[in-house]
């Protein structure tokens, strides 16, 4: 990109036809190479000035120039490939205003996923060809008139010229026909106020009881992403959404869905039957639903965990914060940031029912050890992370261990987002593994177990590649090119497809870890496999002060923690609870050797009594269930709600007698009260 234009501006000067092939055909080639990539040039570029169209038009003029430099100036065919060239462009314009109104007429004021939009009669959005990429699809049309251009300036043959400047038009006024018949009325989505009222309608008849609400980044869709199968065992739930991307990371769920981002519109929206609100983060828009009286509003969070932000002084504005056991509330009583006592509830963790218990024994001949470090947070705190000062250390000594360890590296989702240096060491650790994998796999003390773990783990692969394909299958449901509105008029569940998705993901997971040898490491970076997933395939984990070891703590399996802010052992317990059976690690990763001494023999295990009791006081009883404390803490919620609310409506019914307003005692304004009520009487 970088050398084909000037190249092209200097075979347009020199003048040399074939110098001039060449490098426009590399502009061309590196054009799309990077639009398909999804590079950041391409940003950078529209930043700057130079975006596609600036581009395009560059390469155009060049082509003039040639022209005038080859002596062709006044021939005609210069004249015809200017007005091909303005030509073009005015229905660039066209073609480009066409599919905005488009786009905008077919925008939903909300979007939503299992919520009956049929009484709007949506109609189908066009057709994938014409809307995806437009801009550079109606741009490249100008290939015909660049090249009859060109072939008519090196053969002498005009005719080429016209017939490649006809087809570039004609191709230019065919596009914008193909267009134009889609903003018809009967094609575009029904007026904002129309589509509102039918949600509206149809949260009157599906009555909500319990409301999600999320909203954030895309990136942190992964917090109201935990809470779905819990959401799904709820009585009439419903999750409201406030920002597009998030929709669109939205994991399939049968739980009906709304997504909101104007404030005024969720101020408006029929949500009278709700009673209970859940809040998955502390964020400025949760302000929206919180005004609202007739629901009692909880702060639920997406981890349990000793950081700052579990305690957040915001909290205060809910009635109530659920916590997963009693190390919550101390935590709060300890912080003193305004939240009382008798407005915390501990419900446990829903979420953990994957998490299996530890058997005890290794799961593979040799163990594996999950290294789950948190992200480097908002601010500068060593102790955010282990990545940055210990995370290299980490690894290296589990890679140089006396007796081999696997290791499986899950970094935060996070990871890199505001500190490049953390980006950076992922990015190390991550060929540290690789390369040992590599050695490993030349090493004869493996040779064995890769022959005869071969098949296996080929057909592990195959069942991967077939269980995906299907996934891939169940997910692309419907055609092509679906924009937001026909999504939300076709979204609605099939539990049976929801049921067979769930059977084919954990399939793919067992699959997954066959897939590769028990002696070879992982970096996991996507979705799957999941969090819990690489819990029950670990054998030990090392982590930070986050939920992360909290939720390990479930199952009961020796874990480590990094003191990176280097407190010392004794102050790093006192101030993190999740830690208090934890091996503790410096930042050169001092203590490793007993967490592995504590997975290859029980014996060794010194803090297992102990992992066992902090289980119970982080996240609360095994019985009953926390789902089952979950629901009955909504239903003792969504009661105070109801007499809340029918207290309201029988004060405002009472006739002012009854409410102790006399009549005969002085008033607003009446000089009598005025008297008695001034500071100062004559």
């Amino acid at each position: 990109m970088g050398l084909g234009y000037p190249c092209v501006m200097l075979a347009a000067l020199i003048p040399n036809l074939w110098f001039f092939a060449v490098s426009a055909l590399v502009t061309y080639v590196a054009d799309r190479y990077l639009h398909q990539r999804g590079s950041y040039l391409i940003n950078r570029l529209e930043k700057v000035r130079a975006g596609i169209a600036i581009r395009f038009l560059a390469r155009q003029l060049l082509l003039i120039l040639l022209l005038a430099r080859l002596g062709l100036s006044g021939m005609r065919l210069t004249y015809v490939a200017i007005a091909a060239f303005l030509v073009f462009y005015a229905l660039n314009t066209v073609q480009g205003a066409l599919v905005t109104l488009i786009r905008k007429r077919r925008s939903m004021p909300v979007v939503t996923r299992n919520v009956d939009l049929g009484a709007l009669h949506i109609a189908s959005a066009p057709p994938r060809f014409l809307m995806a990429q437009s801009v550079a699809k109606m741009l490249h049309l100008d290939l015909p008139m660049e090249i009859g251009v060109f072939v008519a300036a090196a053969t002498g043959t005009f005719l080429y010229g016209y017939a490649g400047a006809a087809i570039s038009t004609g191709l230019g006024l065919l596009y914008i026909l193909l267009l134009a018949p889609n903003l018809r009325r009967r094609r575009i989505v029904p007026p904002a106020p129309k589509v509102l009222a039918a949600i509206d309608e149809w949260l009157r008849a599906y009555r909500p009881r319990t409301v999600l609400y999320f909203s954030g980044s895309k990136e942190s869709a992964y917090q109201v992403n935990m809470w779905l199968e819990t959401m799904e065992q709820v009585e009439r739930p419903l999750i409201v959404l406030r920002e597009r991307g998030i929709a669109n990371q939205l994991a399939p769920t049968s739980v009906p869905v709304i997504c909101v981002p104007g404030g005024t519109n969720l101020m408006n929206l029929e949500l009278s039957t709700v009673r209970v609100a859940l809040y998955a983060a502390n964020v400025g828009k949760n302000i929206h639903l919180l005004r609202v009286p007739t629901m009692k509003h909880v702060f639920i969070g997406h981890g349990d965990s000793d950081k700052i932000a579990s305690v957040n002084p915001y909290s205060k504005v809910y009635d109530e914060v659920w916590t997963a056991g009693r190390a919550g509330r101390d935590r709060y009583a300890l912080a003193d940031v305004g939240v009382r006592d008798d407005d915390i509830v501990e419900v446990g963790r829903p979420q953990l029912a994957p998490i299996k218990p530890w058997t005890g024994t290794q799961k593979n001949p040799v163990p594996t050890v999950l290294y789950a470090p948190t992200w480097e947070g908002w601010d500068d705190n060593p102790g955010n992370t282990s990545l940055l000062l210990a995370g290299e250390n980490i690894v290296k000594r589990l890679l140089e261990a006396p007796s081999p360890v696997r290791v499986v590296y899950k970094p935060h989702p996070f990871t890199g987002i505001r500190d490049k240096r953390a980006k950076a060491v992922h990015q190390r650790i991550t060929e540290l593994l690789d390369a040992d994998t590599a050695a490993r796999a030349a090493d004869p003390r493996w040779k064995e177990a890769e022959a005869t773990t071969r098949a296996e783990r080929q057909a592990a692969a195959e069942t991967m590649a077939r269980v995906q394909a299907r996934l891939d299958g169940l997910a692309a449901s419907g055609r092509a090119g679906r924009d937001e509105a026909e999504v939300s008029r076709l979204s609605m569940a099939d539990q049976d497809r929801l049921d067979e998705a769930k059977r084919l993901r954990a399939e793919w997971n067992e699959a997954y870890w066959r897939s590769f040898g028990w002696w070879e490491h992982r970096t996991v970076t996507g979705a799957e496999p999941r969090l819990y997933d690489c819990f029950n395939e670990s054998d030990a984990m090392v982590s930070d002060i986050s939920s992360v070891v909290s939720d390990f703590i479930a199952s009961g399996k020796p874990y480590a923690v990094t003191d990176s802010a280097g407190i010392g052992e004794a102050e790093f317990r006192r101030q993190n609870t999740a830690v208090r059976a934890a091996v503790i690690l410096t930042n050169d990763a001092r203590g490793i050797d007993e967490l592995l001494a504590a997975v290859a023999d029980p014996a060794a295990d010194r803090l297992r009594e102990r992992r066992a009791e902090l289980k119970h006081y982080l996240l609360g009883p095994d019985e009953p269930t926390s789902i089952e404390q979950f629901n009955a803490a909504i239903d003792a919620l969504a009661a105070k709600a109801e007499a809340r609310n029918a207290g309201v409506a029988k004060r405002l019914s009472e006739p002012e007698e009854a409410a102790g307003l006399d009549d005969s005692a002085p008033g607003p304004g009446d000089p009598e009260r005025d008297a008695h009520d001034s500071p100062v009487r004559g």
